[in-house]
């Protein structure tokens, strides 16, 4: 009889236990049915060789026992698709694979690293729309804007293949007879790179290019809110590395959180750690690099401003501002966030940007009919209803815009405020949203003095027909800023000058000019082919 009960206990709590392990098969079944990319409208993310569930790990196989998150698309909040991040023993094997790939990868002539590079960029040619639409969907950038960071990583490739054959240093006149004093230059090894959720591509694709010309190999951790663009991107380069029969650790990826990151900042093994973001965390960042004495390439925050003149062709002006103000909804780190206007052409301005911005189309960021997208998270509209709401209290007048949107998705009116002092403690703080700030001024000096006021020095622009501002603004006495310009935007930067800024902003350099240095390290050579031995300066020494 007690083995009757026993076995009908038994088979009470299996049958219990199965219906718990059904129930639960079909809750994550009818979870998976919910995500997009399950979708007919979006069956075009499994082009990039994405699916429900994706792998978070590369190091020339791909992997991920991490945390698995779900990304969502900022124009509704559904969930598109899942990413299996990386654990920390993950971390470890990815950094020990990655050390190993640079020891072949560093052997190979420059110029045959260019061909590489050329490669991938071929290759992210053939996916830019589709990869563009993944930008689109999973920041909320427009579509336009996600194909352009796109072509931004093509472009820099571009330019990356033509730096193989020419980065080197010079032959300098030696002192001394029989002596030649050359400049060597030669990769750091591993450059970490940490990017932001605002260019999912682009900022990984201006250090990777660069970075791989060098001779270095790259290990990747982007935004934990874009995983899914993250992975797209590797898959492109890792089959390009594939393909050449080279191994993928040379562009290693590990999605991840703040563990990751700060693994990557406190890691001897990581020769320079470029990162893109906040200044707050990457206060945290670059001190925690420099308490090792690693290298750091700093991207940082910026609190850009506009100044027009009363000479400014306004014809330029309200569609520069425009653009540059509500570009990507105000999540630039070149955003226009401080616009000053000369007295006497304050009003007239301010009436027609208020006009024009009640033109912009609003939408789905990948119709392309869309000019302003959605903010990125539900807490950056927190952020913009916070700022607005400080603005208020601090004198400003809201002019146009200053509420959310209603409708699915993280969408707030693009806003256009005014009265506010120069020095008011919302305008030197930099809000990642659409919110311009309009400020009068009177003379040149309160200008250029208030445009540097800020601890941000990221990029800046006046608008004048006037040469001597022109000199005088990218003089000494002019703006402190990295990005200097003159009738034109404070966004929409080329890859062929050196991008970045000043103070605050982290005083990095990436893409053109001579920012393939920040990814080198030098040394001063001397070779002695003479029979003699004489010392420099003269020196005797017998």
């Amino acid at each position: 009889m007690q083995r009757v009960i026993t076995q009908t206990v038994g088979i009470t709590r299996c049958s219990a236990f199965r219906r718990k392990v059904l129930f639960s098969c079909y809750r994550q079944t009818a979870a998976m049915s919910t995500l997009l990319i399950n979708q007919p409208k979006y069956s075009w993310l499994k082009e990039l060789g994405l699916k429900e569930e994706n792998d978070g790990v590369y190091n020339g196989t791909w992997g991920g026992k991490g945390e698995v998150i779900t990304s969502y698309c900022p124009a509704n909040n559904e969930p598109i698709a899942k990413v299996r991040q990386a654990t920390m023993q993950e971390y470890e094997e990815t950094v020990k694979k990655a050390k190993d790939a640079w020891k072949v990868w560093a052997d190979i002539p420059a110029p045959k690293r260019g061909e590489i590079v050329r490669q991938i960029g071929d290759a992210l040619r053939k996916k830019s729309k589709v990869l563009g639409s993944l930008v689109s969907l999973e920041m909320g950038k427009i579509f336009v804007e996600g194909v352009g960071e796109v072509q931004e990583y093509i472009d820099v490739c571009d330019y990356a293949v033509g730096l193989s054959r020419m980065i080197g240093g010079p032959v300098l006149p030696s002192e001394r007879p029989g002596h030649a004093l050359i400049e060597q230059w030669n990769p750091v090894g591993l450059v970490g790179i940490i990017t932001a959720f605002n260019f999912p591509v682009a900022v990984y694709g201006w250090n990777n290019a660069i970075a791989l010309i060098s001779g270095n190999v790259c290990l990747w951790k982007g935004a934990p809110t874009t995983p899914l663009t993250s992975v797209a991107v590797t898959k492109i380069v890792a089959e390009v590395l594939e393909e050449n029969k080279l191994p993928g650790a040379i562009c290693s990826m590990t999605c991840g959180g703040a563990d990751i990151g700060t693994a990557l900042a406190k890691d001897e093994r990581v020769d320079l750690v470029s990162f893109t973001g906040s200044t707050n965390v990457g206060k945290q960042v670059a001190l925690t690099v420099q308490e090792r004495f690693g290298r750091q390439l700093l991207e940082l925050g910026g609190n850009n401003a506009i100044i027009v003149f009363e000479d400014a062709d306004l014809n330029l002006v309200i569609p520069s501002a425009l653009f540059a103000a509500v570009g990507t909804a105000g999540q630039r780190c070149t955003t226009t966030r401080r616009l000053f206007l000369h007295e006497s052409v304050h009003d007239v301005v301010v009436e027609k940007l208020a006009k024009a911005y009640k033109q912009v189309r609003i939408g789905d960021p990948w119709d392309p009919s869309t000019m302003y997208g959605p903010l990125h998270t539900k807490q950056a509209v927190d952020m913009y209803l916070a700022a607005v709401d400080q603005a208020k209290q601090q004198g400003g007048t809201v002019v146009c815009g200053g509420k959310v949107i209603d409708r699915p998705g993280n969408y707030v009116d693009p806003t256009i405020v005014t009265g506010l002092a120069h020095n008011a403690p919302i305008v030197h703080t930099e809000t990642f949203a659409p919110i311009l700030y309009v400020l009068k001024f009177k003379t040149e000096e309160e200008a250029f003095a208030r445009n540097n006021e800020v601890k941000q020095g990221l990029s800046s622009s006046i608008f004048t027909t006037d040469m001597g501002k022109v000199f005088r603004w990218l003089g000494p006495k002019g703006s402190d800023c990295g990005i200097v310009n003159v009738n034109i935007p404070t966004s929409g930067a080329e890859i062929g000058g050196a991008f970045g800024g000043e103070k605050h902003t982290g005083g990095g350099r990436e893409s053109g000019s001579d920012a393939w240095k920040q990814y080198m390290r030098r040394s001063t050579c001397t070779i002695n082919y003479s029979k003699e031995l004489p010392l420099a300066q003269g020196i005797k020494f017998e």
